[in-house]
């Protein structure tokens, strides 16, 4: 586990598992205050592989959330995508979150991964992953370029999960949002976003379970927790959200990415769903940033 800390923050990164944050804390006050959840210890044997799952955060790459069974077509081409977690039928997430990241710098307060994935029957990519502090802020940099013979639809974003100390209030506007049958977070159709999940206001995070995929976010939200009298600016350039709420839990997931669930498979295509399509050794980079506020 590497470390970065300052006077107001305090990062723990795993880079050999996905390169993701083990915890995220707020050191300006009397005690340390978690803005992500952190990682817990576990019974498990030490030869059993740490699941991402239980992090602070990880980063998505090439591809956001879950892709229809099978692979997708691009330019004639049949791309097989196998699933890639157990007991999960769809493809998630990309391979970044379960890859061991290289360290090439590391300071006080910054950190630099690196990952290379070789896949002749997939993606092949060149990963920079940079996570940096500056007074009140965590700011990270992600980027990829495409290193494989064709060209590939890309797509980036964060996986953070957050504690709601009780109470968490979200401000995210987005007009519309990919509703699904709520037994499968494969979208059916973009509609309005419904009055009870509206937070172009802030309002409590619902109770009941979510996990939809918002889109038209202008890229700017923020989390309030009342009882610590805290909050979190959240800034990406990026148009998609997605929002997982389980039912009974004391986390919730803002997930900042560029591309709705299944944006292989939507009507028009990736591209027309924020995917980028990288010419063979073109990059695409993300930034985002984590803003500590007062409230």
């Amino acid at each position: 586990m590497l470390f970065l800390q300052n006077a107001a923050l305090a990062v723990r990164i795993l880079p050999e598992c996905g390169g993701g944050l083990a915890g995220f804390d707020w050191r300006g006050g009397e005690r340390p205050l978690a803005l992500m959840r952190p990682l817990e210890a576990t019974t498990a044997a030490a030869s059993e592989p740490l699941d991402p799952n239980r992090l602070a955060c990880y980063p998505l790459l090439p591809w956001s959330n879950r892709i229809a069974p099978g692979g997708f077509l691009v330019d004639g081409q049949w791309v097989v995508l196998p699933p890639n977690r157990a007991g999960e039928p769809y493809p998630i997430h990309g391979s970044g979150w379960q890859r061991a990241w290289q360290v090439e710098q590391h300071t006080a307060q910054q950190l630099r991964l690196s990952l290379h994935e070789s896949d002749a029957a997939g993606y092949s990519y060149a990963a920079s992953l940079r996570y940096a502090l500056q007074d009140h802020t965590l700011q990270v940099e992600l980027e990829a370029t495409n290193t494989g013979a064709a060209t590939m639809p890309f797509g980036l974003g964060l996986h953070p999960f957050f504690p709601r100390h009780g109470e968490a209030i979200l401000h995210a506007p987005a007009p519309q949002l990919w509703r699904n049958d709520g037994r499968s977070p494969l979208p059916l159709e973009r509609v309005a976003v419904p009055p009870a999940w509206d937070f172009s206001r802030p309002r409590r995070l619902p109770d009941a379970g979510l996990d939809h995929a918002f889109e038209g976010w202008p890229g700017l939200a923020e989390i309030r927790w009342p009882r610590l009298r805290l909050g979190l600016q959240i800034e990406a350039d990026a148009g998609v959200f997605v929002l997982y709420t389980p039912a009974g839990g004391d986390f919730f997931c803002f997930e900042p990415v560029d591309h709705p669930i299944n944006a292989l498979h939507l009507p028009g295509g990736a591209a027309a769903h924020g995917m980028t399509m990288l010419a063979p050794q073109a990059t695409l980079r993300r930034r985002y940033t984590f803003r500590v506020l007062d409230i």
